[in-house]
């Protein structure tokens, strides 16, 4: 899931270092999360962790939370460069739209607003971080168990199809619950993110009270349907890959060091994902800005409404408009995460907990 707000921490026996998209999460929530989880497999019998090891489920939920919130604001400026590149062509004559260019457009921002502007809505991004952990967090667990009962697994929990199965689609059904929950500071997020010179908007709180006033509450859930289509798959999708890469290079290199394995493993599935998922979620970003300040709505027919005219008017690229820079933060971002994440860990584990 490349989505911003999609994308945080779940833990399950290990941490999963969900925004991924991101999201919703992102290319990075997603390497991030399969990455974390490997790392911490095989400490997650509390019995059998030293005592300076030991860290419990609100230390790893807090853990990867600030670890995710850190790696977000450390490629925040590629994230903003992402979302400029997708909104492009909302208001402008498509004929007339220059190739995306990076540095070009990086250069415009450094000159226009200044460097402090690389980071603009990156404050919702950090606050978006712990409650879309927890609910994830809570809610994967919850899904966790229902599978398993439902589908009658309590008994093969061993058996790798099962629990893929279970990762598979309760991962899917926890992004989708979390996204939900914390969606309008996605909303926000964007807003503020596309900004430019001239902002509509002073900021969070302002954005949120004039959002309400103009747009009412359903103003804060624009594109949600787009999200909810791309979150589930993106994760599920990081999930399989993951596994299947990972299964794969240890069959064929069984020496080969953990730490190298999940990290290129998570940033592979991560990109993955986001290649698969991306075009939604530029569609989401399109739709999050329907109306801003009173503006005149470019898609009036609905999420395939939006899909057919971005197509009819940019053609196929055009849905891929700006996942350059959210390739180049995977490896960056997966590696801050657990570098972050580790030293966390050091800090938290002397904390003393019971299992």
């Amino acid at each position: 899931m490349n989505m911003e707000a999609r994308v945080g921490v779940v833990v399950e026996g290990g941490q999963r270092a969900l925004n991924t998209a991101a999201a919703h999460g992102s290319v990075v929530d997603a390497g991030a999360r399969k990455f974390l989880q490997q790392h911490n497999q095989g400490n997650d019998q509390c019995l059998s962790r030293k005592p300076q090891q030991q860290m419990g489920t609100v230390q790893q939920l807090l853990a990867g939370g600030i670890a995710g919130a850190f790696s977000k604001t450390c490629t925040a400026p590629l994230a903003r460069l992402t979302i400029l590149f997708q909104v492009q062509g909302m208001h402008s004559d498509v004929t007339a739209l220059s190739k995306p260019c990076i540095w070009r457009e990086a250069s415009r921002i450094f000159h226009e607003e200044g460097f402090r502007a690389f980071w603009k809505g990156n404050m919702v991004t950090v606050a978006h971080r712990l409650p879309y952990s927890a609910v994830n967090f809570y809610a994967y667990e919850r899904y966790k168990t229902l599978l398993q009962s439902v589908l009658g697994l309590e008994n093969h929990r061993g058996s790798r199809t099962s629990d893929l199965a279970v990762h598979f689609v309760g991962g899917g059904l926890a992004g989708i619950t979390a996204a939900t929950a914390t969606y309008p500071l996605d909303l926000v997020r964007t807003r503020l993110a596309a900004q430019r010179s001239n902002g509509y908007y002073r900021g969070i709180w302002h954005a949120f009270h004039t959002i309400f006033r103009e747009e009412g509450v359903l103003g804060l859930y624009k594109g949600l349907g787009a999200t909810l289509l791309g979150v589930g798959p993106s994760l599920a999708i990081s999930f399989s890959v993951y596994e299947s890469l990972r299964s794969f290079w240890k069959s064929q290199r069984p020496d080969d060091s953990a730490v190298v394995v999940s990290l290129a493993c998570g940033s592979l599935s991560g990109i993955a994902s986001s290649t698969a998922t991306f075009p939604l979620d530029l569609v989401r970003r399109r739709m999050q800005l329907e109306g801003l300040g009173g503006r005149a709505r470019v898609y009036k027919s609905g999420l395939l409404g939006t899909i057919g005219h971005i197509l009819k008017t940019e053609g196929l690229r055009g849905m891929y408009r700006g996942i350059l820079p959210e390739y180049y933060k995977v490896v960056p971002a997966v590696g801050i995460v657990f570098m972050t994440y580790e030293t966390l860990q050091s800090l938290l584990s002397r904390i003393p907990t019971s299992c």
